[in-house]
């Protein structure tokens, strides 16, 4: 019996041993197979753009395709609690916004998700704007006189919004201009543009990359942006500051995070394989044709950067005098 003990206890050994091998094995050899990038925002989105020029630069340093995933739904939260539930794969990643990390903890009074909790922040990618913008024939080209007409129209136009962000900003736009309009929420920013287009309703802002496309194509007139400042992609477009609306600031941010829970290894990987590919010059320049100003950090600086905006966007959103749901 006691050799039958020893033989037995030798074996366990030998399974714990292979069991250890196997496990460092396949830490080591992270990723071995295919990466799924979600993104909770309507594809042709801003952070869908960026989503998919990340998602070929990771998957050229890694050697595994990242396949981007659109979820979009109930501003983002859909797409982001689908990652939080994959807690511990590092398979499973995430390109979204400040709508799902920041804000919509001040738009909604319950969240399935806790933005700081359930998540590995692992790179921020940048910032990007929303344009005012309006069809070609309204009786504005500057924010000056958009605000001159709307005023004298208070309570008859109507803007749209797919994001948080948007919302914000027309939410804003009505308390600082000293006007009235009627919200009509869409299921994203694209959606919202079809219905601009189409003069279903009367402005919006929209996505900087894709108002930019629909500027030079003559179908839009942009009348200024959100930022503090002018951005690289349009830089002779003034700030809504500059158009006589001050304070007005809205400065979204695109960042990749992993669930909670990731092995160790595997999210040093992920972290330093993206920052890597965002400080690339020619990724960089893609970002920007898409609508985004480079600012790329690691995970600590996309954790900061979340931190400090849940407390921004709390601010904001009361300023534009949005009560959560």
């Amino acid at each position: 019996m006691f050799r039958t003990w020893i033989a037995a206890a030798r074996l366990g050994i030998c399974i714990l041993a292979a069991c250890l091998v196997s496990t460092a094995h396949a830490q080591s050899t992270f990723p071995n197979k295919p990466l799924r990038l979600i993104v909770p925002f309507p594809a042709g989105s801003a952070s869908d753009s960026a989503a998919r020029i990340l998602a070929k630069a990771m998957g050229e340093e890694l050697q595994q395709p990242v396949v981007v995933e659109n979820k979009p739904g109930a501003s983002g939260i859909l797409g982001v609690e689908a990652v939080k539930n994959a807690a511990g794969d590092p398979y499973t990643l995430l390109v979204t916004a400040s709508t799902t990390h920041a804000a919509n903890l001040s738009l909604f009074k319950k969240l399935p998700y806790d933005p700081v909790k359930d998540f590995t922040p692992l790179a921020k990618m940048g910032v990007t704007a929303f344009v005012l913008s309006v069809r070609p024939g309204f009786p504005a080209k500057t924010t000056q006189e958009f605000l001159a007409h709307a005023r004298s129209q208070s309570g008859k136009l109507s803007y749209g919004f797919g994001t948080a962000g948007q919302q914000a900003s027309g939410a804003l736009l009505t308390k600082l201009g000293n006007f009235q309009a009627t919200p009509v929420r869409y299921k994203g920013g694209p959606p919202t543009m079809t219905d601009l287009l189409a003069g279903v309703i009367d402005f919006a802002f929209v996505d900087i990359g894709n108002a930019t496309v629909q500027m030079k194509a003559g179908k839009l007139k942009g009348l200024g942006i959100t930022m503090p400042r002018r951005t690289v992609l349009e830089p002779d477009l003034p700030t809504l500051a500059e158009g006589g609306l001050a304070g007005f600031e809205i400065v979204p941010w695109v960042g990749l995070l992993a669930p909670a829970g990731l092995p160790p290894e595997a999210a040093r990987k992920l972290e330093a394989t993206a920052v890597k590919a965002l400080r690339h010059k020619d990724i960089q320049a893609q970002l920007i044709r898409v609508g985004l100003d480079p600012e790329p950090t690691d995970g600590k600086g996309l954790a900061d950067t979340i931190t400090a905006d849940i407390k921004l966007w709390a601010r904001v959103l009361k300023d534009a005098g949005v009560e959560p749901e």
